[in-house]
């Protein structure tokens, strides 16, 4: 089933390692199965995001890396989703952005939940350890549905509006989220977007019409 996704996709989201390891061989294994130019992105364990709200979250940040590492030159990066309970906690944000770069120089997005993290304050944290955050739709709360300020890894997931992994996404919306996208095209990580609205198979349909939004191209706006 990858290798025939990637046949038409060039990235894909693994959020099967929130719930549960994955031995370094399976991810090499996935690895093997797709195109040169295709990339992983890969969740962080709900062990660490959620259990340990980020505290004393070395040990086990060792241990998911060095299973994710498998994905080689494959790995585009990894994406964190905070609980929305977790409020954001200065010294522990701190200290999880500081081993996580310590271990790992690759590209890093958070999914943040609670209003807190979308305080003024939190940018320069954001720029210190190069973390990008998660456009969301819905949106939770005012600018959460646009990257962070001067994101180095712009990065959508749209889990489906209104109704969260059910409902499909009009023309109109998708229309609108490629004018977005294109913004980014500069940005130091190519963007992605991530359709989660998977209950009833609308993901795909949505992803293969942004794609072919995306390639169309771009008319050139001429003065009367």
């Amino acid at each position: 089933m990858l290798a025939r996704y990637a046949t038409r996709f060039a990235v894909v989201e693994v959020n099967s390692s929130f719930y549960r390891p994955h031995q370094a061989s399976t991810y090499a294994r996935w690895a093997a199965s797709v195109p040169a130019h295709f990339r992983f992105s890969v969740k962080v364990p709900q062990t660490i995001s959620h259990e340990l709200a980020l505290r004393g979250a070395g040990p086990a940040l060792d241990r998911f890396l060095a299973e994710a590492e498998g994905l080689g030159a494959k790995l585009g990066g990894y994406l964190l989703q905070l609980p929305p309970s977790l409020a954001l906690d200065m010294r522990s944000a701190t200290a999880f952005f500081r081993a996580f770069r310590t271990r790992s120089a690759a590209p890093l997005v958070v999914e943040p939940r609670h209003a807190s993290w979308f305080k003024d304050r939190v940018h320069p944290l954001f720029e210190q350890f190069e973390v990008s955050r998660v456009a969301a739709d819905p949106a939770r709360f005012e600018h959460a549905d646009r990257p962070g300020p001067e994101p180095r890894w712009p990065y959508w997931r749209w889990h489906g509006s209104p109704r969260m992994y059910y409902s499909d996404y009009s023309e109109e919306a998708l229309r609108s989220l490629a004018v977005e996208v294109r913004k980014y095209r500069n940005a130091p990580v190519a963007p992605w977007v991530i359709f989660d609205n998977t209950a009833h198979d609308f993901a795909t349909a949505n992803a293969a019409r942004l794609q072919e939004l995306l390639a169309a191209p771009q008319r050139k706006r001429t003065r009367a």
